[in-house]
């Protein structure tokens, strides 16, 4: 049984994927010139939302109870990504000066794959550390 400690870490990290979760419908439900203007492009910005969302979602996963998930939780935080993209892009198709693009979606995947990579390789050379050190 977890103690403490681990309850109060995984309620945080439930807590900052709801939170930011909740942000990231919001901000794709505003208006296209509610938006402001950030230099890098529009993928970039799919890029990144994607990258952070899968991150906090591996991470979730990771910390799951249900062995399965922890198991598989790379993939399912990419697959939970992409069907939310591709969801969120049918979503902005309904929203004024928005609109559904393929290309988003691949910037969206391409976040959500990198994210997961990052959190997969993060614990990795962290365990491979823990067991030489």
């Amino acid at each position: 049984m977890p103690d403490k400690k681990e309850q109060k870490q995984k309620r945080y990290i439930y807590i900052a994927l709801a939170v930011y979760w909740v942000i990231l419908l919001i901000a794709t439900s505003l208006p296209s010139p509610s938006l402001p203007d950030i230099k890098g492009g529009d993928k970039l910005h799919h890029f990144s939302a994607y990258f952070i969302l899968t991150t906090l979602l591996a991470v979730t996963f990771l910390q799951a109870n249900k062995p399965l998930f922890r198991k598989y939780a790379f993939i399912l935080a990419v697959l939970t990504a992409a069907v939310y993209g591709l969801v969120d892009e049918i979503h902005q198709s309904l929203i004024p000066g928005r609109s559904c693009e393929f290309m988003d979606w691949v910037a969206d995947l391409g976040g959500a794959v990198t994210g997961s990579l990052v959190v997969y390789f993060y614990i990795y050379f962290r365990r491979l550390k823990t067991r030489k050190g």
